[in-house]
């Protein structure tokens, strides 16, 4: 097959953090990300480019990918990058909207004419921004939390977040303007938390960053999987074609600044009744932005959905949504949909719980011994690994190591995904490791 190469970009694993510490629950959704759709596409007969953080040069066995380079601490990502997209037909970004890097590096490969497989710059310019996703929903009439840009008065402008919290009379949360996931999210429900909180923790906020005040809605925190037209369909206004809805695992009930976002499972309990009421939503908006696979988070509170934002990239849904599929989800991707057909073709036959893990290894082997000798075992006893346990610890003790790792089952339901998630913690209690979260 001809013209079949492509060049596949996740950022946290490729380099992006080549010349700073990786943050370890990141890392296990970016790789799994990595790992997850280089399958898929290899599965289709593309020839795969991709970059590895050589920190972690042990965990390209794990890739299908037919060329690798590894990025080192002193190398330049962004030019490696550049070689990486003119050497390939196509190019598939998975990145987060933090600080334009996922506009900016999708605008390299829109620079050099190259076909591009992810969301295109103006959908990344919208779900970017958390504003501006609150004036497109607000403009649909589709059901949003109340959301104000914080104002920067020697700093974030705590009088003004002070007056919203007391109109809306209800809890709010704060995030950046352009953050990712459970990212920098901080929950109040008393006016004192506030004030508490920019007197001693306002030196853990990023100066360099907008922030956001929401109201917060409270309720199952939900997402829908999707994949867009394409941008020269004939039909202007066509839905995106659903995939899957999604439960996430998400806490973010504290105003600390430790949220987290652990997975979830897919799909949904309700999926069919949660579906019916979020196609008339997304029927709507005018989606065409989104050309290729996106998601949308939202919250279910009884019969009632609120959306909260879009995300314009491949979302950690993804490792879970390819195990429930009748279909190799890259198809959609590669050819989009043209009309109502294909959507016949999808159908949900399985569930995935996609879990991080953090984990304390508490034996007496070295990190070496557990890399090179322990983790090949462990993925031929426990298949779901789709980031094998991985420590960034340098030192080489041997007792109480923390790893972190991502799974994914594939069971014909949620009792049997929970049955064998159990399990999965019980092989790895009797290999001396031990669950943390």
């Amino acid at each position: 097959m001809s013209g079949n190469r492509i060049y596949i970009f996740e950022f946290v694993s490729g380099g992006g953090f080549n010349q700073v510490k990786i943050p370890s629950s990141l890392f296990c959704e970016g790789y799994g990300m990595l790992r997850s759709i280089i399958a898929d596409f290899k599965k289709m007969d593309f020839e795969i480019t991709t970059l590895l953080d050589e920190r972690i040069a042990f965990l390209s066995h794990y890739l299908e990918a037919d060329s690798l380079q590894y990025i080192k601490a002193d190398d330049n990502y962004i030019s490696i990058f550049k070689e990486s997209v003119k050497n390939c037909d196509y190019t598939f970004i998975v990145a987060p909207e933090f600080s334009n890097v996922l506009y900016d590096l999708t605008k390299i490969v829109k620079g050099e004419n190259k076909k591009l497989l992810s969301v295109g710059l103006e959908g990344i310019k919208l779900g970017s921004s958390k504003i501006k996703t609150y004036d497109y929903f607000k403009s649909n009439n589709v059901k949003t939390p109340k959301t104000y840009l914080i104002p920067l008065k020697n700093g974030l402008d705590v009088e003004f977040i002070i007056q919203k919290f007391k109109k809306f009379n209800s809890p709010i949360v704060l995030k950046p303007l352009d953050g990712v996931g459970a990212e920098s999210i901080y929950y109040f429900e008393e006016e004192n938390q506030i004030y508490n909180f920019f007197k001693e923790s306002e030196a853990n906020i990023d100066r360099n960053r907008e922030y956001i005040l929401q109201e917060y809605i409270e309720g199952e925190d939900l997402s829908v999987s999707l994949v867009g037209p394409p941008i020269n369909a004939k039909q202007p206004h066509i839905t995106p074609l659903i995939l899957s809805i999604n439960y996430q695992d998400i806490n973010i009930k504290n105003s600390n600044g430790d949220s987290e976002y652990f997975g979830g499972y897919t799909p949904v309990e309700n999926y069919k009744q949660i579906k019916n009421t979020l196609s008339e939503t997304l029927g709507k908006l005018d989606l065409s932005m989104f050309n290729s696979y996106f998601g949308i988070d939202f919250i279910k509170n009884k019969d009632s959905l609120t959306f909260i934002e879009i995300n314009p990239r491949l979302t950690t849904s993804y490792i879970g949504i390819r195990n429930i599929l009748n279909a190799n989800p890259v198809e959609f991707i590669i050819n989009n949909y043209s009309n109502f057909q294909d959507i016949k073709r999808i159908e949900i036959q399985n569930h995935s719980i996609f879990k991080r893990l953090e984990l304390e290894y508490v034996g007496d082997k070295t990190i070496n011994e557990i890399k090179d000798f322990m983790i090949p075992n462990l993925l031929t006893e426990i298949p779901e690994f789709v980031t094998p346990p991985i420590s960034f610890n340098k030192s080489n003790q041997t007792n109480k190591i923390p790893f972190s790792c991502f799974i994914a089952t594939k069971e014909k339901d949620i009792t049997y995904s929970r049955k064998r998630l159990a399990e999965i913690k019980d092989i790895l209690n009797t290999k001396y490791f031990v669950v943390i979260k």
